[in-house]
């Protein structure tokens, strides 16, 4: 989404069901990064997703623990809007000028977004001419509803923070995730609690951004379920044989089955979606981040569901970070995807 505020030296916030991490990045001469401030804080699934005040007064105060835990003093901040909270497309219009698409943009915007352009905000970047069509121009748009980012803007603000931008979670999801100087399509796929974000990629720009209603706790109520196992037993089962069809005889991996045929079938249908948009486009690698990336032997599940070589993504690719912090990271560096990517932005204003 477009910048709010004014910028300058700022840290980004990510708010996920039962954790919060704040990043704080500098920026080198080279377009790489280094590491300054970084902060992590366990809460849960009701106190997230709750709007009472009392739960939201939790929230806040596991947000400045967070902060206060990394040594950040800037109170600007670029938060990140949930996939649930917001809708982006990509779009083709014929080729124009930079004018002409913001004009276009401002009278048409409802043809595009499922909501009406009085009630929500949006944004859009131009990802420039079409792999499939010269002469059309590609165009990103995000957009959310107008109540849902003045509440989030609100509530940020009321801690004594600024906000400076805000941006969809995938979008920034992608920005770490994908490394520098890729032609080819890539499918990356991050993993949650309550849901999946999946963004298939053409060069350095997201073509597709959907989100899949198959988090972990999908997979421990199936593990639950056909395991006759509490859910405390099931996620231990989960995280530490995951689909590793020679452990426990194989019994976690064919009880979560049924949740996994459910899920690469989605990963199937955007893969389809895409190579029909793109026919000249092949899917160079599946990217796993989230839990997809520890849970035992996704990777190759995946890769025999797809015929696609899969890989564990790395959101720190492009952060320098010292000896001292990949020893605190080390247990919970996989969870930093959208903090790094909102942390990374260029465009403040």
């Amino acid at each position: 989404m477009a910048g709010l505020k004014g910028g300058g030296d700022f840290f980004a916030l990510d708010v996920g069901s039962t954790s919060v991490r704040v990043v704080q990045l500098s920026r080198g001469g080279d377009g790489s990064f280094s590491l300054q401030n970084f902060g992590y804080a366990s809460t849960d699934i009701k106190t997230t997703s709750s709007s009472t005040p009392e739960d939201q007064r939790r929230l806040g105060e596991v947000i400045m623990t967070a902060i206060g835990q990394s040594g950040i003093r800037t109170k600007n901040v670029v938060i990140g809007l949930p996939s649930s909270k917001t809708f982006t497309t990509v779009i083709e219009v014929p080729l124009m000028s930079d004018a002409e698409l913001k004009s276009t943009l401002k009278y048409q915007i409802d043809q595009y977004i499922p909501m009406s352009s009085a009630d929500a905000k949006f944004d859009y970047v131009s990802l420039g001419p079409s792999p499939r069509d010269p002469k059309q121009l590609e165009v990103l748009i995000s957009s959310t509803a107008n109540q849902y980012a003045e509440d989030r803007l609100e509530f940020i603000e009321s801690l004594g923070l600024n906000v400076i931008a805000a941006e969809p979670e995938p979008l920034a999801m992608v920005r770490s995730l994908l490394p520098a100087g890729i032609q080819d399509a890539r499918l990356i796929i991050d993993m949650g609690e309550l849901s999946t974000d999946i963004a298939v990629t053409f060069g350095d720009a997201p073509r597709l951004v959907r989100t899949i209603p198959t988090g972990l706790q999908t997979l421990v109520r199936t593990a639950v379920q056909n395991l006759n196992v509490g859910e405390a037993q099931a996620r231990q089962f989960i995280l530490k044989f995951g689909l590793a069809p020679d452990k426990l005889d194989g019994q976690v991996f064919r009880a979560l089955e049924p949740a996994l045929d459910t899920f690469s079938g989605e990963l199937i249908k955007s893969v389809k979606f895409f190579q029909t948009r793109y026919p000249n486009s092949q899917l160079g690698g599946i990217m796993l981040s989230g839990f997809t990336s520890v849970l035992p032997m996704f990777g190759e599940y995946l890769a025999s569901k797809t015929q696609v070589a899969a890989v564990i993504a790395n959101p720190w690719q492009k952060v320098k970070v010292g000896a001292a912090e990949q020893q605190q990271l080390a247990s919970m560096a996989s969870e930093f995807a959208v903090a790094l990517g909102l942390a990374e932005r260029m465009n403040l204003l």
